[in-house]
């Protein structure tokens, strides 16, 4: 594996405020990453930049071996992006889009005849696929869109908010297409999106982006491992832990910190190897555990605590 997409001190202003401030990050071969931020926080403007409809102020970047801001139009045709907004004409049916588009990018009319039923099976479309676009519901337009990007098996994927608009079937599948495309197909994919849950399940690292500038990239362990000490484990007593049992728990060998639950008490462990003897000693105590579950960070705990500023020593929970 190599890295497919790289950038250092990449920038770029508009009308004098900068809305990219030294991004610099690397995507390997096959790799997934998120670009996540509240809006305004410099995403669009990246694909922008990676895709060479942008140049940057400084910096520069590399996709697929070439320099966006030179080599834009080679670039592009090897690359599929999917905005927020489907550009479809409402005019044609779902299978003339895809062909029109086909044919304009040089593909033969029966290879895109072929493709275009193809993606539009995949993606649950084609009893859809001869009826006019004009009728669809943000969802079908949604996946026809995505068909679209996927036209010329493009070998980096740029994706804006790719299950908005889906019902929870149809969001289940594109996240397994996107899923297979990188594990199977090799293929590299950004993906934009403010649904956590779909980033966390489907992105290797994610990249944290903030006015313009990156607060953070790594895999969610690691993002989480920055910001704070040890492993959050739930004690299930059936019951809320009194004040003696937490300061008994507190006490135990491994134990950072602990706090009273409605079901039992939550604690921080240095880690997962502190839990046995911390429920050995519950028991020798006659506190009846009934479960001692480690919880790991989620994406949604790295994620609000990187916007709130949190910090290790600023107490268990995370939510």
């Amino acid at each position: 594996m190599g890295s497919v997409i790289t950038s250092e001190d990449l920038s770029r202003s508009f009308d004098g405020r900068l809305a990219l401030d030294g991004l610099a990050f690397d995507v390997e071969e096959g790799e997934i990453v998120a670009l996540l931020g509240p809006n305004g926080a410099g995403k669009t403007t990246t694909v922008r930049l990676l895709n060479g409809v942008l140049r940057p102020d400084r910096g520069h970047a590399t996709v697929l071996g070439l320099d966006p801001s030179v080599d834009g139009t080679a670039l592009r045709r090897r690359t599929g992006v999917l905005t927020e907004t489907a550009g479809l004409d409402d005019r044609l049916t779902a299978r003339e889009n895809l062909v029109l588009v086909a044919g304009i990018r040089g593909m033969k009319t029966a290879e895109a005849r072929r493709r275009a039923g193809d993606l539009l099976e995949r993606l649950g479309m084609a009893p859809d696929a001869d009826r006019l676009v004009q009728g669809f519901s943000t969802g079908q337009r949604k996946r026809v869109a995505l068909a679209l990007a996927l036209l010329h098996d493009p070998e980096v994927l740029f994706l804006d908010e790719p299950t908005s608009g889906l019902d929870p079937a149809a969001s289940r599948d594109v996240v397994e297409l996107i899923a297979d495309l990188a594990r199977e197909r090799r293929r590299t994919v950004i993906v934009c999106t403010h649904f956590l849950g779909d980033a966390g399940r489907l992105c290797h690292r994610m990249a944290v982006l903030d006015q313009g500038r990156l607060r953070a990239f790594g895999t969610t362990e690691e993002l989480a491992a920055a910001l704070w000490r040890g492993t959050v484990v739930d004690i299930d007593l059936g019951r809320q832990a009194g004040e003696r049992e937490v300061a008994a728990m507190a006490a135990c060998a491994g134990v950072l910190d602990s706090q009273s639950t409605p079901g039992g008490a939550q604690l921080r462990v240095l880690d997962r190897e502190a839990v046995p003897p911390l429920v050995a000693a519950l028991v020798n105590r006659g506190v009846p555990v009934y479960a001692a579950v480690p919880r790991p960070p989620t994406l949604e705990d790295v994620y609000f605590a990187l916007q709130q500023g949190e910090r290790a020593d600023e107490g268990v929970g995370r939510t």
